[in-house]
């Protein structure tokens, strides 16, 4: 294992965080018996819309809200807590997100607004980004909205990156945060500093870097998982200004990058020895965005213009001596170059005598462009590349306690050469919502919404010219549709005159034709027929790879409950999920990107938090997923279930202002376990990926 170099050593660390700790604890009991004032407790955070059906179909997570989030590490630990959505994969190389089982290939993933597509290497994920350099995340949980657009058959996620008005007090024009933090599990260190400024009233700039070092963690049991060893860096610089009243421009660049030993296929565990069928080798994952924007917002209900412009490339890249390990040596990536125009009115009109009614228009206009390239062993083996146009218009009209949102969408898709010999798509879908008032506080709510997605990039490492790939020149696109119903109220004063209890149920369906597969070939694999692309058969199968058609149509259905209550200075959390795929014919059910099964189990989870003093906060949070045995029409294995408990607390003292200290415990009974919607395997521990053990974390945030 190759020596990570701290600026302190692992015996000092680990003094570190049991001093963290002590302190912590000794200020909370010390402050027990101190007057119980009310605050703000570790909850989610539900993002702020125009309507009940909004808030309860778009979840948001905020750093500041969340204190696992504040020490997350991995997506894991930021998303997991928001109904239908699993963050699969225990690497930073492979982390994947999934909602209601479908992963970030069916997924609209941005950050800052910057498109991320594209696929690069089945065995890794395609979301890379740093937890530390975000501030939110909102997740449209299922596609319920014409906005959102293609690509995005299960909803979207929406990262959000600090900036330095969330950081500058009244009247600061310059200021500070630094930030450490230290795993027991993997000596994970993580150091930040951030510095903002205001030179002028109408300026604001902000500079970020980070440094992530962590060695092999272990699973409960006691077995490494994953890396040997990685390196993170993180770069965030943004700068805004306003021009007039009405103007405002910002940019931004952001970089993650992590290098380290990682397995040859990172969804796996590693496999001893050099030339093993899953050796480690030392990989590299690097993401750059650039975003630029400017908004126009006038003293005019009319026009409330938002535009983005932006480019990020994301690669991943292998560097080994292809003359001793020939085909080992590649990089991949993908480059995302996109545009967005959107501007919101406000009407107001009569619809009978003595009622009127609010017409919220959105109208935007959107163009991306995604490109992929792949060289192995010194040499190029192809590049490929997608576009889409679109417009849409969506219209939120309320009237009195009804309020019914219709929407249009055109897209125009340019498909890859690789994959449907650049084929064009025009397509038109419509949605229609509405949400009605049945008593005060309580709204019932419905959607239905047509789903476009036109064929993705092949996976880069597949881009190649010759025999063996077969390009399906009579791919359809997927389609289908997204229908949920649901209520959410708030009940207030059901103990106390100031508490209040939210409730929310949602059904849904969401059903998908012409579903895409990628069908590969070699080895036991069936692979495609090179001349009709016909699929092959165990005993007779083919030589050629390439994407298809399923001959069966997809149906997931599912339900998601959550409740929240609040009084005073505790706040209670209580959550459940459920997500079911199923084809029409066979019964199978939807396959991931990499091959494994997309079924979950039933999802309960519980959040409490309590505040004995304004300083110290208390937090736990309990997981339990059932098992569930996917029916994929082979060796049917059951995903055995799993109950994790995390234990969290707070403290900012009065002393020093500007100081937080905060301790968690991870996986606090050491359970040996696999997320589902990891790889997977009850029967053989060399074929799953196993999540982290107990895990101690400890960090220290100064801002000045």
């Amino acid at each position: 294992m190759r020596e990570v170099k701290l600026p302190i050593s692992s015996n000092q660390l680990t003094l570190l965080s049991m001093g963290v700790a002590a302190i912590l604890w000794t200020q909370a009991a010390n402050a027990a018996a101190e007057e119980l004032p009310s605050t703000t407790l570790q909850t989610i955070t539900v993002t702020a819309n125009s309507s009940v059906r909004d808030r309860v179909q778009n979840d948001g997570v905020y750093v500041e809200d969340y204190t696992p989030a504040a020490q997350a590490s991995h997506l894991s630990d930021f998303l997991d807590v928001v109904p239908g959505v699993e963050v699969g994969g225990t690497s930073s190389v492979n982390q994947r997100v999934r909602v209601r089982g479908l992963d970030d290939t069916n997924l609209k993933v941005t950050i800052d607004g910057a498109r991320q597509e594209g696929a690069m290497f089945y065995h890794m994920g395609d979301v890379t980004i740093d937890p530390d350099l975000l501030k939110q995340a909102d997740v449209s949980v299922g596609n319920n909205s014409v906005t959102l657009g293609n690509d995005a058959i299960g909803g979207a996620v929406a990262f959000k990156t600090v900036d330095a008005a969330d950081l500058l007090k009244p009247g600061q024009k310059v200021g500070a945060k630094l930030h450490a933090g230290y795993g027991s599990n993997n000596d994970e260190l993580l150091t930040s500093a951030t510095v903002y400024a205001a030179p002028a009233e109408n300026v604001d700039l902000l500079a970020y870097y980070g440094k992530r070092d962590a060695n092999a963690g272990e699973d409960g049991s006691g077995r490494d998982i994953q890396t040997q060893d990685s390196e993170g860096e993180n770069i965030l610089l943004k700068a805004g200004a306003y021009i007039g009243d009405d103007h405002h421009v910002g940019a931004g660049f952001s970089r993650t990058e992590n290098e380290g030993l990682f397995p040859l296929r990172p969804d796996f565990p590693a496999s001893p020895g050099v030339g093993s069928w899953n050796e480690i080798l030392p990989q590299k994952v690097k993401r750059d965005t650039y975003t630029l924007d400017y908004s126009y917002n006038p003293v005019n209900r009319l026009i409330d213009v938002d535009t983005n412009v932006y480019q990020t490339e994301t690669t991943i890249s292998r560097d080994t001596d292809y003359t001793k390990n020939p085909g080992y040596d590649w990089e991949a990536g993908v480059k995302t170059t996109g545009a967005k125009i959107q501007n919101t009115s406000i009407i107001d009109s009569a619809i009978v005598d003595g009622i009127t009614g609010t017409h919220k228009l959105i109208a935007g206009v959107e163009h991306y462009k995604k490109e992929s390239e792949m060289a192995r062993d010194g040499a190029s083996t192809g590049t490929d590349e997608a576009k889409n146009t679109s417009v849409y218009l969506e219209d939120q009209w309320q009237m009195g306690k009804l309020t019914l949102t219709p929407g249009v969408r055109y897209d125009r898709y340019e498909s890859p050469e690789f994959v449907s010999a650049g084929k064009t798509y025009d397509n038109v879908v419509g949605a229609l919502a509405a949400s009605y008032e049945i008593l005060p506080s309580t709204q019932v709510f419905a959607s239905y919404t047509q789903l476009f997605n036109g064929p993705d990039l092949s996976q880069a490492i597949f881009n190649k010219d010759g025999a063996d790939t077969y390009v399906n020149s009579d791919l359809k696109a997927e389609e289908g549709s997204n229908a949920e119903v649901g209520l959410a109220t708030t009940l207030r004063g059901l103990t106390t005159a100031d508490d209040a209890l939210q409730l929310s149920a949602k059904y849904f369906e969401t059903n998908i034709e012409n579903y895409i597969e990628f069908v590969r070939s070699g080895g036991s694999r069936t692979g495609l027929n090179c001349s009709t692309g016909k699929p092959g058969t165990t005993d007779a199968p083919e030589l050629c790879q390439g994407v298809i058609n399923k001959d069966e149509d997809f149906k997931i259905k599912g339900v998601e409950l959550a409740a929240d209550y609040k009084v005073d200075n505790f706040n209670m959390g209580l959550s459940y999920a459920r997500a079911r795929s199923k084809g029409e014919d066979t019964g199978y059910n939807i396959a991931s990107v990499s091959g494994s099964s997309s079924e979950s189990g039933d999802k309960y989870m519980v959040n409490l938090g309590y505040a004995p003093t304004d300083t110290t906060e208390l937090g736990w949070r309990s997981t339990y997923v059932a098992s569930v045995t996917p029916n994929t029409g082979g060796d049917d294995i059951k995903k055995p279930n799993y109950d994790v408990h995390d234990i969290f607390m707070t403290y900012t003292p009065t002393q020093v202002e500007g100081l937080k200290a905060t301790l968690g415990v991870y996986n606090l009974f050491d359970e040996t376990y696999a997320s589902h919607a990891s790889r997977n395997n009850a029967l053989d521990d060399n074929y799953t990926d196993f999540e982290m053990g107990r895990n101690i974390k400890t960090s220290l945030t100064y801002q000045f």
